[in-house]
């Protein structure tokens, strides 16, 4: 897992938000995230570690962490005593039979081995719809679903500029292989949070035989595994979610920055920590896309569009594309913002029903299926895994505003995407 910061007053930034998420969900702080640890943020600190025996200084280290942590993941692990029941342990934990016997598949609620260890979820979700999704708390989101839905495994495939992993999460026992990304964007990170509520959703659906969208997410689990990889460019993510902000990473981004005074800083920031666009590295009419990214003047790294010396050029695109290949995927969907749209076709290439089935998506979603623009129509993952496959692969814009789309708009994203996301996992199966 991260290293989480070291926080005191006037701290600022996502960790700070991590915080309060933390206090909020343990009861000792009553205001959304905001992100700036000031006096209501430093008493509520206070309070938690008079409550757990911590020094009472209002420092969030080490210790401070380790003892909030649970209320980041999402659960707790519980040493088996003398006397302990599955049943026992949801009542002291406010959690359910159900939940707990989810986490540990195999266990025999009567035969519990003493000084074993158990995971115990706890009653809240692990991901939130409240802090942004930067590339320390999506490590904690994915530990936290990987530990209550052990059917999730994760696997990395490569690692950014930075050295950060690039993970791929894991769902499902089918044949048919989907595959979900997100983040190519590093101020789209919304779509992150897209596809990890989804995957928590979908899961929590699958451990207690319900639905999703309407459909039986055990019959989805059982005919196709879903592959979702839910960060591609997190250096990228950590500069514009203020998680990086200093360095050499951080420097030469500004550096960078300046020769595109235009593009806001850093929020306007797409491209990885190099300045090169990782949706324009793919081989699918790159020389295409080169001619017009510098007509319009991206000729250099730079905050957005930027298509770097040759396809492939950075790990980030490269991990994408050697996973693809090593996979064998029916369908592919590429979340970015914004516009509420569905591009579904690359040049003159039309794989069997993938007309139909973005017709299906919009259908569900209330976005427009359209052929995308001359401008953005090259070298992106959707144009190269047509060109390549020959299977459908769709690019969806999600929401509409400017990004970063703010918060207040993820409660009506989720719910416009939530079919497309299911109906991805049934309709080649």
């Amino acid at each position: 897992m991260s290293e989480l910061k070291l926080l005191k007053y006037g701290s600022s930034g996502p960790y700070v938000q991590m915080l309060q998420l933390a206090l909020y969900r343990s009861g000792y702080y009553h205001e959304l995230p905001d992100g700036i640890f000031g006096v209501e943020t430093q008493d509520a600190v206070i309070n938690f570690q008079k409550a757990f025996s911590l020094i009472a200084d209002g420092i969030v280290g080490e210790k401070t962490w380790n003892a909030l942590m649970p209320w980041l993941l999402g659960y707790s692990k519980h040493v088996i005593r003398k006397g302990d029941t599955i049943y026992r342990l949801s009542r002291n934990y406010a959690t359910t039979v159900r939940a707990i016997e989810a986490a540990n598949p195999g266990i025999d609620p009567f035969a519990l081995n003493i000084g074993s260890t158990v995971t115990i979820p706890l009653a809240f979700p692990v991901v939130s719809e409240n802090i942004n999704m930067s590339p320390a708390y999506l490590d904690i989101c994915i530990d936290g679903l990987t530990a209550r839905y052990p059917f999730i495994s994760r696997r990395t495939i490569g690692n950014s500029v930075m050295k950060t992993p690039i993970e791929v999460l894991v769902a499902g026992n089918g044949d048919n292989n989907v595959f979900y990304n997100a983040s190519h964007h590093a101020n789209e990170w919304i779509t992150s949070t897209l596809l990890m509520k989804f995957l928590e959703n979908y899961a929590m659906a699958k451990a207690f035989s319900g639905t999703i969208f309407g459909q039986s997410a055990q019959t989805l689990f059982e005919l196709t595994t879903l592959h979702i990889a839910p960060m591609i460019n997190p250096d990228g993510v950590a500069l514009v979610t203020g998680e990086l902000t200093d360095g050499e990473f951080y420097n030469n981004a500004v550096r960078i920055s300046k020769d595109y005074p235009q593009v806001e800083f850093p929020l306007g920031w797409k491209a990885n920590i190099h300045g090169i666009d990782p949706n324009l590295q793919y081989p699918a009419g790159w020389s295409s896309a080169k001619e017009i990214k510098f007509a319009q003047g991206y000729v250099s790294p730079a905050p957005r569009d930027y298509v770097g010396a040759a396809p492939l050029e950075i790990p980030e695109s490269r991990a994408v594309y050697n996973y693809t290949i090593s996979n064998d995927f029916s369908l592919t969907l590429s979340y970015h913002t914004q516009g509420r749209v569905i591009y579904w076709r690359y040049l003159h290439y039309l794989p069997d029903n993938s007309y139909e089935i973005a017709q299906q998506f919009s259908a569900v979603s209330g976005y427009d299926a359209e052929i995308t623009p001359s401008e953005s129509g090259y070298a992106g993952y959707k144009d190269w895994f047509i060109s390549a496959y020959d299977r459908p692969g769709y690019t969806v814009e999600a929401g509409e505003g400017v990004s970063p789309l703010p918060f207040e708009e993820f409660a009506e994203i989720y719910k416009e995407n939530e079919g497309i996301l299911t109906l991805g996992l049934s309709l080649t199966a």
